[in-house]
């Protein structure tokens, strides 16, 4: 009995000092996760407006070095960046009837002022009608940095931030790719892969580590990963477009890119640099394009033409503009002349017929060649 007691015992002992080392094994052996974006649920309503950009397209909205625009995608509405001067989006939004009160969620790309200067007036007079509206902001790690110059501050967002959370505004900071609603995915800080440096490099940023050059590394862009493929909507693109698209299409496994909306920071760029962009656009299989804010005319131009696209799928924005998944890319008269009509005869007896008897036809006539 008692050699039958320690061989029990013993098997006891054995099976108690087994399971530190059967369970992990079993665990490692469970399928692994996958990540989110890769099982991310796909928009199937998508309709983006521009409410702040350089250009009006017609009669309607005020034109300034800014960016914003509304996204609504399966009866979810976030606005992304609020444009420049304090009333530009507020008033543009009311022109174009548009009503931002019950949209909670606002996304600002990054610091600089010509992308968050309408917050403050936005969400006061929003919660007028509704205490929630824009009360939620989505940020990337780093727009709160101080970027000190001679004579001031030159981080808007900091007094922002105060005055914002002020009238019961949240912030949320984000460090990688976060899922704003079904669908639709922030980036967070891109990784910075091509030296692309879509920035001043005169600007310094405090970290909490030292004074370095402000290469912007909060810059973020919305990723809605649509039926067919992939929408990117960008403040100013200060990561470099192409990087983002990189970025874009490792998470998602290398779904095409039908749309790319907002300001890629072109203007500036050479010849050169721009034909490399277009190139790799083309690769990415970017159907549609809407380069508004600091894309910059010529760029848009260029781009089109590098990345095969035509004067249908690559326009520049107008405050006004919209991108939808069923209808592609609709804008006002200014761009509209140069994507619906094929031929310089085509054009010339539009202008006559239609464009000119309105001086607001004429101009709209005259810049569309």
């Amino acid at each position: 009995m008692r050699s039958l007691f320690r061989v029990l015992a013993a098997l006891a002992v054995i099976a108690v000092f087994s399971i530190p080392v059967i369970s992990p094994y079993l665990a490692n052996a469970q399928p692994a996760a996958t990540s989110a974006p890769e099982t991310a649920k796909q928009i199937h309503s998508l309709k983006i407006t521009v409410l702040s950009t350089m250009l009006v397209g017609d009669t309607t909205g005020i034109g300034e070095w800014g960016f914003s625009a509304l996204v609504e995608a399966d009866g979810h509405r976030v606005l992304l960046d609020t444009g420049n001067h304090p009333e530009t989006v507020f008033q543009n939004a009311r022109d174009l009837k548009i009503d931002l009160s019950d949209v909670r969620e606002v996304i600002l790309t990054h610091n600089h002022g010509d992308h968050v200067g309408g917050l403050l007036t936005l969400r006061r007079e929003m919660m007028k009608q509704n205490p929630d509206a824009l009360s939620m902001v989505h940020v990337g790690k780093g727009i709160f940095y101080s970027r000190p110059l001679p004579d001031r501050e030159g981080n808007r967002m900091i007094a922002i931030r105060k005055d914002y959370e002020a009238t019961g505004g949240k912030f949320i900071e984000h460090d990688s790719w976060a899922e704003v609603f079904p669908g639709a995915w922030l980036t967070g800080p891109v990784p910075r892969k091509y030296p692309e440096r879509n920035w001043s490099a005169t600007i310094k940023m405090q970290t909490p580590d030292d004074l370095v050059e402000d290469t912007i590394p909060e810059d973020q862009s919305l990723v809605l990963n649509t039926a067919q493929g992939l929408v990117v909507i960008t403040g100013c693109g200060h990561a470099g477009i192409v990087n983002i698209l990189t970025d874009a299409n490792t998470e998602f496994n290398n779904r095409p890119v039908y749309g790319v909306i907002g300001g890629l920071h072109l203007y500036p760029a050479t010849d050169e640099q721009l034909d490399w962009t277009g190139d790799k656009m083309k690769e990415f299989h970017v159907a549609n394009l809407l380069g508004a804010h600091c894309t910059g005319i010529e760029a848009v131009y260029r781009l089109r033409g590098r990345a095969g696209l035509t004067r249908k799928s690559a326009v520049v924005a107008t405050v006004g503009s919209t991108f939808t998944l069923a209808d592609g890319i609709a804008t006002g008269e200014l761009a509209k002349v140069a994507t619906d009509l094929e031929s310089p005869v085509t054009m010339s007896s539009a202008y006559r017929g239609r464009l000119a008897p309105s001086p607001t036809g004429l101009l709209a006539g005259g810049l569309g060649f």
